[in-house]
Formats: C-alpha cells, sequence, structure tokens
C-alpha cells in the first residue's frame, strides 16, 4: 500500500471510530511503528489529526462537541493534574456533585481514601469507578444519554431540592470572563444549573483549551463560581485578566 492510501485509509478508520491507539492502528493496516509514524506526522502537518495520548484522533471541529471517548484520552496529563489539585480540596465527611465530564471523572481516581465521603453524580463512569469502594454513591435519576454516558435530570423526573451538596465539581465547553462557562447540550447544561444552584462550593474543572471558548449554551456567569482549576498551559494574559475577578483561578502543576 502506497503511503496516500495509507493515510487516506487512517482518516477512514477514524472517521468510524473518532479516536485510535497506535497499536490499533499497526495492527489494521499490517505496517511498523516507524512507517505509521511517519504517516502521522504527515497527516498532523496537514491538521488532518491531532496526537493524543496513545494514539490519535480527528482535529476536533470548533463548533461541535467532541465525544466522550475522545475527551478521555485528550489532554490526559493535564485533566490529571486538575483532578489531584481538585481532590486537595474535597475533605472527610463531605458531600460532594462529580459531574459528567473526562475531568471530573478522573476526580474520583483521587478520592477513594476519603473517609465518610458521600458522591452524587450524573455520570456513568464515575460510578464505575466507585462501585467497589466504601463511600456513599447518589446517582441522579432521568434520561440516559448513552453517546456521552451521562443522566440528564429534569425538575419533575428528580428532586434536586433533596441534595445537600457541598462542594460541586462541574466541567465546562467553554470559559470566558464576559459570558461565564458554557457547554454544547442543553439538558446537560439544564442540570449543571441545577447542581450550581444548590450548591455551597462551586468548582469548575477545565482544562486550559477551555479558556476563550463561548459554545452554544450558557451556564452560569463567573461571580457564581467560586474556583476554577486548569492546568499550565494557560497563557499569561488570560491568566493575569482573570486574577482581576473574585472567581479564584488555580493552576494545577504537576
Amino acid at each position: 500500500m502506497f503511503p496516500l492510501e495509507r493515510q487516506q485509509k487512517i482518516l477512514d478508520l477514524l472517521q468510524i471510530k473518532k479516536v485510535l491507539k497506535i497499536s490499533e492502528l499497526t495492527e489494521e493496516l499490517n505496517i511498523s511503528v516507524d512507517t505509521l509514524r511517519r504517516d502521522l506526522n504527515t497527516l498532523t502537518k496537514q491538521k488532518k489529526i491531532e496526537k493524543i495520548y496513545g494514539g490519535v484522533k480527528l482535529i476536533e471541529s470548533k463548533f461541535a462537541e467532541s465525544s466522550m471517548d475522545e475527551r478521555m484520552v485528550s489532554h490526559l496529563e493535564e485533566k490529571e493534574m486538575i483532578a489531584r489539585k481538585c481532590a486537595e480540596y474535597i475533605e472527610d465527611g463531605d458531600c460532594i456533585y462529580l459531574d459528567s465530564g473526562s475531568t471530573t471523572y478522573q476526580i474520583a481516581k483521587y478520592i477513594k481514601h476519603f473517609k465518610n465521603l458521600t458522591v452524587v453524580t450524573n455520570s456513568i463512569p464515575v460510578v464505575n469507578e466507585l462501585m467497589n469502594s466504601h463511600m456513599e454513591l447518589v446517582i441522579i435519576g432521568g434520561k440516559v444519554r448513552l453517546n456521552e454516558q451521562s443522566v440528564v435530570a429534569y425538575d419533575y423526573m428528580f428532586n434536586f431540592n433533596q441534595l445537600n451538596i457541598l462542594k460541586a465539581f462541574i466541567c465546562a465547553s467553554g470559559i470566558t470572563i464576559e459570558k461565564g462557562i458554557s457547554d454544547y447540550n442543553l439538558e446537560e447544561a439544564i442540570t449543571r444549573k441545577k447542581i450550581i444552584e444548590i450548591s455551597k462550593e462551586i468548582y469548575i474543572a477545565a482544562d486550559s483549551t477551555k479558556f476563550g471558548k463561548d459554545v452554544t449554551v450558557s451556564i452560569a456567569h463567573l461571580d457564581q463560581i467560586d474556583t476554577l482549576v486548569t492546568d499550565t498551559h494557560l497563557n499569561k494574559n488570560t491568566i493575569q485578566q482573570f486574577r482581576k475577578i473574585n472567581t479564584n483561578l488555580v493552576i494545577a502543576e504537576p
């Protein structure tokens, strides 16, 4: 197979699965890792794909939400740093909310040692991660979004006011000083709005790529947010701008 044929085959495979591991591609194409890397370098220079931790993905559209499978492996090191920092704000006996996002999912890995912790969530991956732990798990009731592996709830389906959440850890697809935090999906946004409304402390866990974006649905202005936790790749100008507002900006370091 000629290089152009291989490269087109890689793009075709990514159209189907969105994210592929290096090992999957070498097996599917029956080529060496070195040959694959040359093809991937070519496609990366053409801005058709993006290299991620352990694999590759199609360049995500600026106008649409990427899939959960993509986000679970994209910017993974940064999300783990953010998750570790978020876990520092949690204490024994807390009742916390973990949102349905790839960054908040990582938090679940760092909280298993806490005592008497109650975790409320709408994330099926978070439930699976904590299923065998000793903490109290509460999953909100509602409609399952299969592609997001999450549950979205409405007032007539779930009584949010019965929850007594001390600290809520929320994801966002967009963050700006002017518009606050936003998301692509209306149903997810409704659930996040309700959680923000009833929780005592609000933490946004989002990697630096989310800053400067204002996407489809507004969730909350920054004056409703106590702390933003992000990674070290946030540019200095953005950091300086956020230092001027009341919301606490925390940079998670390795």
